[in-house]
């Protein structure tokens, strides 16, 4: 995996902002993610798909939810570059984590 593919696929708010949530709470469904970014299911999903594309990512269909995780092989730079950016990004994620707590137990019938 190269640094420059792993860049360009961070590039983006969306894309930066659900990986980060991903790898803070291990593992999370398209509604969690539609929840905490405010955004609609197509968009997630999109942004998901580059992600798994570019191998940050991997997903689980269970019922007509998707789960989405970290890929277990991602390199070890790169989850560390993950936890730095998400110890230093509390603002940056504070808004999502709001939204997500207050919609979350209704996700997914979990």
């Amino acid at each position: 995996m190269s640094p420059l593919i792993v860049y360009k696929c961070l590039a983006d708010d969306t894309r930066l902002k659900s990986l980060l949530l991903i790898s803070d709470y291990d593992e999370l469904c398209v509604c969690d993610l539609q929840s905490a970014l405010a955004l609609a299911q197509p968009k997630v999903s999109r942004h998901l798909s580059e992600l798994r594309r570019c191998q940050l990512v991997t997903d689980e269909r269970r019922g007509k939810w998707v789960y989405y995780r970290l890929h277990p092989k991602l390199p070890a730079w790169v989850t560390q570059v993950l936890t730095t950016t998400r110890e230093h990004s509390v603002d940056y994620l504070k808004q999502c984590r709001e939204r997500m707590t207050v919609t979350q137990e209704e996700c997914c019938e979990r």
